[in-house]
């Protein structure tokens, strides 16, 4: 450790919390000397979770931007001739969209190339549900990246420390300090990825419901605007959407769990709302990468993609370039099976009139599936499968989840249980896609 720069971020945590601007040159610094070493973990954890409390200014999360790709490695595809696309996800319950559309716009002649981080919060992460595939490489030099573009079509890879450096040493920190949602926190760590590995445009989709970072709609559309505004100044194509997470996203909530999903939906199988949001996203993508390209051949493109399962085949392709074992996605056995299942039953007849995504991502991370510790492990096995979304009719009985888990693990059925809220008459049908920005 560095006193003088300890007396730095001393200095910068008192005056983050009084309201003062930190100039561009005291935030890079700020971030240099956490990633170098020479302030300890407290220091910039308080820094960041006065951020979360006080908040910072556009200028300042600019900074904080810049500051996270500062002294790291960018990539640039201008050489490919092609345009490269990215897209993220602010996260969520059962939020496995990445996982589909990368495939599946790379599947429509579109190159992605998407660089992904670990689990914040309930679930795992982009990165935690790849580490499912048996083999599968996630940590890629520059020259790779540039190769699986070339030859595959798209990459995902997890955040090295030759990219980012500033937001890779202070992602894992934000999971145990309580400044997951701060929005300028989340924005400078989402836009730094975006420049750093030089996708020419990007879709930002920001979740917003109770089983969302941000569950406040206003809040989320703020946060989808910042990044806009954040990511259009460093010059590249954006476009946002707000969605709807106020119930787990599509049945799976796990990790290998959500993997299966997504190839579900790769092989043209109709998960409601899961389907329907990726076809928006992909065609909104297609639209960036042309935008000459009319919204109905967009839908028609992305949709008999789907039907004809292009998107599974490409995801294979990707996979196995990438060094999953040749039998990793293989039925049955490829993915992490989880040794024990637990039906959970619903007690009473009527409709599902809600389901608590929070308390399902809570389950799911009580049996492994979600990090309780900064790098504890996971149990890629574990997680919890809806039987039945909001609007479904279901008897006294019949099962409503499965909890998946070890041996030795006691299922939080009662959680579960507890999550979904049975009606006698069916609910107000709920749009997936919100907002488009």
């Amino acid at each position: 450790m560095n006193a003088e720069a300890s007396a730095r971020a001393i200095d910068a945590v008192a005056r983050t919390r009084a309201g003062t601007a930190l100039a561009a040159e005291e935030i890079e610094l700020l971030v240099a000397d956490f990633v170098a070493g020479r302030i300890p973990d407290y220091q910039m954890s308080a820094w960041l979770a006065t951020v979360a409390c006080r908040g910072l200014s556009r200028a300042e999360t600019v900074a904080l931007t810049r500051a996270y790709v500062t002294g790291g490695d960018t990539l640039d595809f201008a050489a490919t001739g092609r345009v490269v696309l990215d897209k993220h996800s602010t996260g969520g319950v059962g939020d496995t969209v990445s996982l589909i559309v990368a495939p599946l716009v790379a599947a429509c002649g579109v190159a992605v190339a998407k660089m992904s981080g670990r689990g914040l919060g309930l679930t795992g992460g982009t990165i935690d549900k790849m580490e499912s595939i048996r083999g599968l490489r996630l940590e890629l030099g520059t020259d790779e990246v540039y190769r699986m573009v070339d030859q595959v079509g798209m990459v995902i890879t997890g955040q090295s420390a030759s990219l980012t450096p500033g937001d890779k040493a202070t992602y894992a920190l934000r999971d145990v300090t309580g400044t997951v949602d701060s929005l300028p926190l989340i924005a400078a760590s989402i836009v730094s990825k975006k420049i750093a590995v030089g996708a020419h445009g990007v879709l930002f989709d920001v979740k917003t419901g109770a089983g969302a970072l941000i569950p406040d709609q206003d809040r989320a559309l703020e946060l989808a605007r910042l990044m806009v505004e954040v990511a259009t100044g460093a010059g590249l194509r954006c476009r946002a959407v707000l969605t709807d997470m106020s119930q787990p996203l599509g049945y799976a909530v796990g990790n290998a769990l959500e993997v299966r999903e997504a190839l579900d939906v790769l092989r043209g199988q109709e998960i409601p709302g899961l389907t329907e949001l990726c076809r928006t996203i992909a065609a909104l993508m297609l639209r960036s990468a042309d935008p000459g390209l009319a919204p109905e051949e967009a839908e028609r493109k992305v949709r008999g993609t789907l039907a004809g399962g292009e998107g599974y085949e490409q995801f294979l392709r990707w996979a196995a370039a990438q060094g999953a074992e040749p039998d990793a996605l293989a039925e049955p056995g490829g993915l992490p099976i989880a040794e024990c299942q637990e039906q959970v039953l619903a007690d009473r007849d009527g409709y599902v009139h809600d389901v608590d995504p929070r308390a399902i991502g809570t389950a799911a991370m009580r049996v492994g599936a979600g990090r309780l510790v900064k790098g504890g492990p996971l149990d890629h096995s574990a997680g919890v499968v809806l039987r039945h979304q909001v609007g479904d009719q279901v008897s006294a009985g019949e099962p409503l989840a499965v909890i998946h888990h070890r041996d030795g693990v006691e299922p939080p059925v009662g959680l579960v249980r507890d999550a979904f809220r049975v009606s006698e008459s069916p609910p107000s049908a709920r749009p997936v896609v919100l907002q488009v920005i």
